[in-house]
């Protein structure tokens, strides 16, 4: 309010000041004479002063045209002028518009026209680092490899824009299946930019597929260093990467320095069974067999596991079967209600042919976790103890239709593995086989399966059998013992003949 006031006497003042001059200019004598070609011009005081301001318009407007006409010709000549900054300004707003409108077209899946857009900000902008990539990725997405391919390659001739353009090549070339020139792309991507996740783990991958174990523990090392991977899984997928190492020296039958890098990889994570049981052979091999029970009962306290008992046979091989199972007590005296040690006591009473002490330590697992390995065991107990061959053809087949128990089994794409491995042989993931049951049975059994231990034969309760231990052994066929067979041994292998009689007597 205060201002307006202020506003308007200014305003007054200036009118009541001009007025005032344009009076006394009026009521003065004297003015201008001006004297052109013969002819006199007289200007009174107040034309003078009409007369000075007009020139002074004129003059200004002399000046303006002219600094136009010279704006005109350096804007033809080429040099930048503000004409040339208001036409740049006009194609830079036409740029980026198409830019905006090729990056929604890219992102609502519509390739064709995300190109289009992309050539045209290129057109307007000059900004192939911008353009050049919407037109790889929407050329990606149309299914034109060649054409990005073409793309990314001009990407490579751009410092700031060299990384995209290795990285895009190198994803291509994973999709063509071409590994050899993805692992070249893939380092040369890293030594550019080695804090690059993404490109951390693809060259991870692929250094292990191509069994560059070296390589890869050095490109995880990079992964720790630049805080991408907790430490406690880096020693853990070290461990991995020297194990596959040491697995590696021993198929080219080095023995030594495969036992030296299991050994290192047994360190670096106890609980890798792989790594525990290629560690004690190693020791084994060295003639240092406490060190391998040492290895074995820690991996064994930690995760049992048929390999590890399997590595324990070795300790002593020849010995007989009743000298394995006192021998083994230090082992299964560990973990002892863990179904992997009592199936490894019956086995070993089996081997021993105490086939009642067998059925004491497989326990409840008939009934609370069947599978084919303890239904196997069963029926040679069954068998051992002079069961009827109705009773063992049961047993049998119930076996063939019961899931195969824990297996190496892929954490990511539940595919099972015959025998562990750093790499997944199906999806390629790394370090993800655990020792587990599969989320379903992997045997497909027609309907009507589970009647088929009821056709074979029927399976006895022997829960009121009063025999006594003593006469059972006395009445079964004792086996021959002179080769001892090995703790981790199945003993499904056993009667696989006899499964297949079953099969044949049904048909």
């Amino acid at each position: 309010m205060l201002w307006s006031l202020i506003k308007i006497v200014i305003f007054v003042a200036l009118v009541a000041a001009l007025t005032l001059g344009a009076g006394y200019l009026m009521e003065s004598s004297g003015g201008i004479q001006i004297t052109a070609a013969g002819t006199e011009f007289t200007l009174g005081p107040l034309q003078s002063v009409i007369a000075a301001v007009v020139l002074v318009v004129l003059v200004w407007l002399f000046f303006k045209l002219f600094g136009l006409v010279i704006a005109l010709l350096k804007f033809i000549n080429g040099d930048e002028t503000a004409l040339s900054r208001y036409f740049d300004r006009n194609r830079e707003r036409k740029g980026f518009q198409a830019l905006s409108e090729g990056l929604m077209a890219l992102a609502s899946g519509e390739g064709r026209l995300a190109m289009a857009k992309a050539q045209k900000a290129d057109k307007y902008l000059h900004r192939p680092d911008l353009t050049n990539l919407i037109t790889a990725q929407a050329a990606e997405m149309v299914g034109d490899n060649k054409k990005a391919e073409e793309v990314y390659k001009r990407l490579l001739k751009d410092e700031n824009t060299r990384f995209v353009g290795v990285r895009g090549l190198m994803k291509q070339k994973l999709a063509s299946g071409d590994t050899e020139t993805a692992l070249k792309l893939a380092e040369r991507a890293f030594a550019i930019k080695p804090k690059h996740t993404e490109v951390q783990d693809t060259l991870l991958r692929l250094q292990a597929e191509a069994s560059d174990w070296e390589g890869a523990r050095k490109t995880l090392a990079a992964k720790l260093k630049t805080g991408a991977l907790p430490r406690d899984v880096f020693k853990r997928r070290d461990a991995v990467l020297a194990l596959s190492g040491a697995r590696g020296v021993i198929d080219d039958e080095q023995s030594i320095e495969a036992r030296e890098a299991a050994i290192v990889a047994n360190k670096a994570s106890p609980d890798l069974i792989p790594a525990a049981a290629l560690a004690a052979r190693g020791y084994i091999a060295k003639g240092r067999p406490k060190n391998a029970i040492r290895v074995l009962k820690k991996a064994w306290e930690v995760h049992p596991h048929p390999d590890l008992a399997a590595a324990f046979a070795e300790i002593e091989p020849k010995e007989t079967p009743e000298a394995r199972v006192k021998r083994f007590a230090a082992l299964t005296a560990i973990n002892p209600e863990h179904r992997e040690t009592r199936l490894l006591k019956a086995e070993l009473n089996l081997a021993a042919e105490n086939f009642p002490e067998a059925r004491r330590s497989l326990g409840d697992l008939v009934e609370s976790d069947p599978d084919a390995r303890v239904l196997a065991i069963m029926a040679a107990i069954e068998k051992g103890e002079g069961g009827s061959d109705a009773v063992v053809r049961g047993w049998l087949a119930k076996a063939l239709t019961a899931p195969r128990g824990p297996q190496w089994v892929c954490d990511k794409c539940n595919t099972i593995h015959a025998q562990w491995g750093p790499l997944c042989s199906n999806c390629g993931a790394f370090d993800t086989l655990s020792w587990t049951k599969p989320p379903q049975s992997e045997v497909v059994l027609p309907a009507g399966a589970e009647m088929l231990p009821l056709i074979v034969g029927a399976i006895e309760d022997h829960s009121a059998v009063t025999t006594t231990d003593a006469e059972v052994i006395d009445a079964t066929p004792k086996a021959d013992t002179t080769a001892p067979r090995a703790a981790s041994e199945p003993v499904d292998a056993e009667i696989v003949e006899e499964a297949e009689t079953v099969k044949e007597s049904e048909k």
